[in-house]
């Protein structure tokens, strides 16, 4: 690892592990949630049937690897190990190099959206870069070729907008993925009396094209309004203490 990539590796990882660790958990779970919309995923996720059945078990297994790649970096003992788990798993028919792009898009992306949008503080240049230099590298160590995106974080984006709008599609996989996923995922961090809530709650987090990809109805305005208050208000204290 040259000087430059190490710097670049903490950068991110502190952005991540350090600075914004929830509001990275959390655009990490929606990238995850995000490949439902794309039926080829869905499918394939369905099929294992873990999804599903061990939603958690599953969610936090992916969290794992990342923050593992993350915070170790992708040449530690650990870091090769994990790449080589993530080779595996994915080694099955169905799993296309353009679908892996995708996925590694998500992962990239929504961390750093989920952060623009409700963290203390905006992701700064240094840290899209350093972002960037790790999707990268990840890439590589998958075996993946040509990276789309045209050398740029913002060009992997344009292109997974692109990928988007030409394979969101609803399929019974992709909405079965999302009713574990959100009932699943967000019941057990809610306290009881709101986990009924819990599926609502986690529209509200959605855009509209990945809802109409999940057949997911439009939270009622009182929900949505309640969302978009305790993330705000979230933010600001988080900024105060800053």
């Amino acid at each position: 690892m040259t000087t430059g990539t190490y710097g670049a590796h903490r950068a991110y990882a502190r952005l991540v592990l350090e600075t914004m660790p929830e509001e990275s958990r959390v655009g990490l779970t929606l990238g995850f949630v995000r490949t439902f919309g794309i039926p080829g995923i869905a499918h394939v996720l369905h099929g294992t049937g873990r999804m599903t059945t061990e939603p958690r078990g599953r969610a936090k297994a992916t969290g794992a690897a990342m923050f593992t790649l993350i915070g170790l970096g992708l040449d530690s003992a650990e870091g090769r190990k994990t790449v080589e788990g993530l080779r595996r798993v994915h080694d099955r028919p169905g799993i296309t190099p353009e679908l892996m792009h995708y996925v590694l898009a998500c992962f990239t992306v929504c961390p750093l959206r989920f952060i623009d949008g409700h963290g203390h503080r905006a992701v700064t240049g240094a840290e899209r870069e350093a972002a960037y230099t790790f999707h990268l590298g990840l890439s590589d160590a998958l075996g993946l070729s040509d990276p789309p995106g045209g050398g740029h974080l913002a060009g992997v984006e344009s292109w997974m907008r692109g990928y988007e709008s030409r394979h969101f599609a609803p399929s019974d996989a992709g909405r079965a993925l999302w009713e574990a996923a959100s009932q699943g995922l967000l019941a057990a961090r809610l306290p009881a009396p709101l986990a009924p809530l819990a599926p609502a709650v986690a529209a509200s987090l959605l855009d509209r094209p990945l809802s109409a990809a999940l057949r997911v109805r439009r939270p009622p305005a009182p929900v949505r309004a309640l969302v978009t208050y305790a993330l705000r208000a979230r933010s600001r204290s988080r900024r105060a203490a800053f």
